[in-house]
């Protein structure tokens, strides 16, 4: 027997074992789902799929603010309050209509991402850890909630550890460690294969902590990876990179996969160039390369970032949040957040991943 078909039937084990559990693996540079290549046999516009992870950046779907100062900020229109269970529960009511439409996987954070889309300061207090690093007890039941409904639907989710702007709520070094190793062994202990671990959004961009810099953010990846592993229950990690950046080479040689964003890259065709040249970054060996975050459109020109990097073999992820004037149905990071496929550019993003996948 093949290793690749024993790695199937042990995927394959694994689901019927849980329940119909969800079981996200890698083979080469194409992903599975419960043992199955994703898009299995698929072409979509000349070009194979096979194997890729077309995504969405939902990284509020856990948000809070706990700071009084700022929390007002997010009221919704019809309570004139900030209501999280309830974002919570909103976002788990759009998920099928989500993966009803193709979509195989999401970003979520556990300390969110810009509520403004973009932003330089962050008074606002999102994070799903004390300064010692414990994990909120409110954070992890909304983040239960949302994985388990991702496991029964059979899609995956990148989960962010960490956010510039947020990781300083975390005292020191120790209480990043602290927090890296108590939600990988919570997310063990769950018993969830559907989980990719992304150590921290963008490591080049804003940290305070060096761990989670370029320089040593390896030593997390490779901490989750061995504790993981050591647990029986091997978690699939990396970290991602500012708009265009490629990963190191310490980075490149531990993550299982790799996280590209296409934020600030103008053209179509310098996506194609970044797939291409992060495949010759030293240590680079053969893992699946996905874009997890991406603020560039045109989904009704033949060309945009979305088939530049399907053409360059790459999975793609779609990032949208409210712009300067636009009305609640925009953006699926800026808060409050509306869910559902509301607007022109949702439903431009979700008719391209549901010509995909052939729904």
């Amino acid at each position: 027997m093949t290793p690749a078909r024993m790695a199937m039937l042990l995927a394959l084990l694994l689901s019927e074992a849980q329940g119909g559990q969800t079981v996200i693996s890698i083979r080469g540079e194409d992903f599975l789902i419960n043992g199955k290549p994703t898009l299995e046999g698929r072409t979509w516009r000349g070009h194979e799929v096979e194997g890729l992870l077309p995504n969405s950046r939902m990284v509020q779907g856990i948000f809070d603010d706990l700071n009084p100062e700022t929390a007002k900020r997010w009221a919704s229109a019809d309570t004139g309050k900030w209501d999280a269970e309830r974002n919570t529960r909103e976002f788990v009511a759009a998920m099928k209509d989500w993966r009803d439409h193709g979509l195989l996987a999401f970003t979520l954070n556990l300390q969110g991402g810009s509520p403004m889309g973009y932003s330089k300061d962050q008074p606002w207090n999102n994070s799903a850890f004390d300064e010692r690093g414990d994990l909120r007890e409110a954070y992890v039941a909304r983040l239960k909630t949302i994985l388990d409904e991702a496991d029964r639907l059979g899609m995956a989710v990148i989960l962010g550890y960490f956010y510039f702007g947020q990781d300083e709520r975390l005292k020191d070094e120790a209480a990043v460690i602290h927090a890296t190793d108590a939600t990988t062994d919570w997310i063990i202990k769950q018993g969830y294969r559907h989980v990719l671990v992304e150590i921290n959004n963008e490591c080049d961009v804003r940290y305070d902590h060096a761990i989670l810099k370029p320089e040593r953010v390896h030593e997390l990846i490779d901490r989750v990876k061995r504790r993981s592993a050591d647990a029986g229950v091997p978690l699939l990690t990396s970290t991602s990179y500012g708009g265009g950046h490629l990963p190191g080479p310490e980075v490149m040689k531990a993550a299982d996969f790799l996280l590209l964003h296409g934020n600030g890259v103008k053209e179509p065709e310098a996506i194609r160039s970044m797939v291409e040249r992060t495949r010759e970054v030293k240590g680079y060996h053969g893992q699946p390369i996905v874009f997890n975050e991406d603020d560039h459109f045109d989904f009704g020109r033949p060309e945009n970032h979305f088939t530049a990097a399907t053409a360059a073999g790459a999975s793609w992820g779609y990032f949208d949040f409210r712009m300067k004037d636009e009305g609640f149905a925009e953006g699926y990071q800026s808060v409050p957040v509306d869910w559902s496929i509301s607007s022109e550019r949702k439903r431009g993003f979700f008719r391209l991943v549901a010509e995909m996948s052939g729904k």
